[in-house]
């Protein structure tokens, strides 16, 4: 083999060599290529994921908020009527204690009403003597009608006839005026108690419109407000 048989030998293998290495480093760029984009498309999708999870937690947090806010807001809108509610039922309590200022002023009924209340806390107690208290300007009345109210009594229970002491030097508030309408104040009717005052019988006009008032609060808010959503 002459120098030129030799010469274009190396050279072929040399075109080989090259085309070979040629192809392996196409094949390198070509597979680094490829791991480059899956690896590029894994971190997007990542990335896509976070903020999607990061939307949805942050979704969740305004949903949540604008719950408590509307809860919030409702409750206040319940307490706002409820204390509208409480308004009017107290005006009308009020209304009530003002119209009790009425009773006294009939001389001959109040008088008749505070004899039925002296048998009735009489029928109360079932005691044979009892303190009685009433306002100073009901003292007359009452002085004129305790002896019958006892004999009554008695006639009812089927008892003797009890002994009333009506105190003379301690008496119940006076009427409400308005120039104090915050002092302790007393429509009228009277409190009776054991001799011991151990037991008592509030009977005065304020302690029974309390009773009634509450007896009836649920009717009474039924009637007015029926129709009220709360």
């Amino acid at each position: 083999m002459n120098d030129a048989d030799v010469s274009k030998q190396i050279q072929q293998m040399v075109r080989f060599i090259r085309q070979e290495a040629e192809e392996k480093a196409n094949e390198i760029s070509v597979s680094a290529e490829e791991e480059f984009n899956i690896e590029k498309l894994q971190l997007v999708e990542a990335e896509k994921k976070k903020i999607r999870q990061e939307y949805e937690k942050k979704e969740k947090q305004v949903d949540v908020r604008k719950k408590i806010e509307y809860s919030m807001q409702l409750n206040a809108s319940r307490i706002k009527v409820l204390q509208a509610q409480d308004d009017v039922v107290n005006s009308m309590k009020e209304a009530a204690s003002q119209e009790l200022l009425n009773v006294s002023q009939d001389h001959h009924g109040y008088k008749k009403l505070l004899k039925d209340l002296i048998i009735q806390s009489l029928l109360r107690l079932k005691e044979p003597a009892v303190l009685l208290r009433c306002r100073k300007e009901d003292l007359h009345l009452v002085e004129a009608v305790s002896e019958s109210a006892a004999r009554e009594y008695a006639d009812k229970a089927n008892v003797h006839s009890p002994e009333i002491i009506v105190d003379t030097t301690v008496f119940l508030p006076p009427p409400p005026t308005h120039n104090n309408p915050h002092i302790s104040s007393c429509s009228g009717g009277v409190v009776l108690a054991s001799r011991d005052g151990k037991i008592v019988c509030e009977n005065t006009l304020d302690a029974r419109l309390d009773v009634v008032f509450r007896k009836k609060l649920p009717e009474i808010r039924r009637r007015l407000f029926a129709q009220v959503a709360v």
